[in-house]
């Protein structure tokens, strides 16, 4: 792929929702090092500005991502694939404590689709297309596209995307379950933006504790993860959201959640 001094990650914050937008268009999007770090960074930077508190993860309106750069994959050892800054990248995109939106367009592809699948809502236009087709290379996905499929599509369409490597529409994604809504391509970041406007007008340590429970099954046994929703539940009653939460609905008004 060609090699560019032009920043691959834009970000951009409008009130609580912070967007970022992987920006190689020349490479169709194509992942590298200096977009899965930077991209990492912005996450990690949305994370400790006290304002975000939704995540969109997009690559604009025509191609989200095709992908793993291939010359980045030719120079990877067994080795240094289990440490490279590159493993790290998605694991830091899927362990955010904030709810993060995917908006899809185009070619979700490969690592770009391991991307999109570690968000908690995924919204694809119509020319969206989703695929792992790392088995015609002779590897396998190896940044949580063996799980996340499976996750949101059971077994069989997982075996079938990472076995086969053949793509789907985003009609066919989405009655899978792979994406949560399909919408025209020239509504897609529109579409988004709303979405994340309304996440963020929820209480924030509520929104932040039901992320935490929910991915608690990807670290935890089944019981642990139950144990552990019951905590994330007492702290918030004690907190001062709950009261106005409550208080609100009695009083029939909209609440007025500070974070605290």
């Amino acid at each position: 792929m060609p090699t560019t001094d032009k920043p691959v990650i834009h970000t951009a914050r409008k009130a609580a929702v912070t967007t970022i937008t992987i920006s190689r268009p020349e490479a169709r999007n194509a992942l590298n090092v200096a977009v899965l770090t930077g991209m990492a960074d912005a996450m990690e930077a949305a994370e400790a500005d006290g304002e975000t508190q939704v995540i969109v993860l997009t690559g604009g309106a025509d191609t989200f991502s095709a992908g793993a750069d291939i010359d980045m994959l030719s120079g990877q050892t067994a080795a240094s694939y289990v440490t490279s800054p590159n493993r790290f990248g998605f694991e830091r995109i899927r362990d955010s404590r904030l709810p993060v939106i995917a908006a899809v367009s185009g070619f979700c592809l490969g690592g770009g689709c391991e991307i999109a699948l570690a968000a908690d809502i995924v919204i694809a236009s119509d020319t969206a297309v989703f695929g792992q087709p790392e088995i015609n290379l002779g590897i396998i996905p190896g940044a949580g596209g063996t799980q996340l499929w499976g996750e949101r599509a059971g077994r069989g369409m997982q075996a079938e995307a990472a076995m086969r490597g053949e793509f789907v529409d985003a009609y066919a994604a989405r009655r899978a379950g792979l994406v949560d809504r399909v919408v025209p391509k020239e509504a897609l970041l529109g579409a988004t933006a709303t979405e994340a406007e309304h996440l963020a007008r929820k209480a924030p340590l509520a929104l932040r504790a039901v992320k935490s429970a929910m991915r608690a099954r990807w670290r935890m046994s089944a019981v642990a993860a139950l144990d552990h929703e019951v905590a994330l539940m007492a702290n918030l009653l004690a907190s001062s959201d709950a009261g106005e939460g409550i208080t609100a609905f009695l009083e029939k008004r909209q609440p007025d959640f500070t974070g605290n």
